[in-house]
């Protein structure tokens, strides 16, 4: 775990986020984690909702929209051609991410279904993620939140705040390496992947750091603009 998403640390991004929802109030508030593949995105998410869960302000009150849930399914992939670039920007319903980020925005409060992916099978999971009325704030993490681009460029404004996760490149490149492996491709072919496809993809969004308002760098917070 992160040392810096521990103790008293992580205690005080929790109260960042409580103000930044009392701070949109009565709508729900919307963080987005972004970074390139593999800098540690869903770490940082698993441990704000296991710690929220303590949380004076937020117990209960944090539901979580990955932007992995909107890629395209593999065979709307085989029918553009894009299938052997899994993961690049337009291998995802941009548009339809952007749509559930301003629903969860909405007042008055509806309830909002959105997908998820599932990794193994390498498919997306339609409305098996549920963002109820009593949710305040929404945790959304993916590659693609800060892309100056297409369709991605309606999603910063959608977002009160992002927090960017970075990573050296060597470890980055082996975690990706290791997450492959662990899915099914031989040791060889996810190394092709990582360096072929997803070196691309952290290429793309590599930009987007300077303008996120917090930056971690193995969890620990380097750089905070005030909330």
């Amino acid at each position: 775990m992160p040392e810096a998403l521990v103790g008293r640390a992580v205690e005080e991004l929790l109260d960042r986020l409580a103000a930044l929802v009392d701070g949109v109030a009565p709508r729900r508030a919307v963080l987005g984690i972004a970074g390139p593949p593999g800098a540690g995105k869903t770490t940082v998410v698993t441990r704000i909702l296991e710690a929220a869960a303590g949380h004076s302000r937020l117990s209960g009150r944090v539901a979580h929209v990955p932007m992995d849930g909107y890629h395209l399914t593999n065979v709307e992939l085989d029918a553009l051609g894009r299938r052997d670039r899994k993961g690049a920007p337009d291998t995802f319903d941009a548009v339809g991410y952007a749509g559930v980020l301003a629903a969860v925005r909405g007042v008055p409060r509806a309830v909002v279904t959105a997908p998820t992916f599932d990794h193994v099978v390498g498919e997306p999971v339609p409305d098996s993620v549920t963002v109820s009325t009593e949710a305040d704030l929404v945790v959304t993490e993916g590659n693609y939140l800060l892309l100056d681009d297409g369709d991605w460029t309606a999603v910063p404004a959608l977002l009160d705040e992002v927090w960017w996760c970075e990573l050296d490149d060597p470890v980055r490149v082996e975690r990706l390496v290791g997450r492959h492996v662990g899915t099914g491709r031989e040791p060889g072919a996810a190394r092709e992947w990582v360096l072929r496809s997803d070196e691309a993809n952290a290429r793309v969004v590599a930009e987007g750091v300077a303008r996120a308002d917090l930056v971690l760098l193995d969890g620990v917070v380097v750089r905070a603009r005030r909330p």
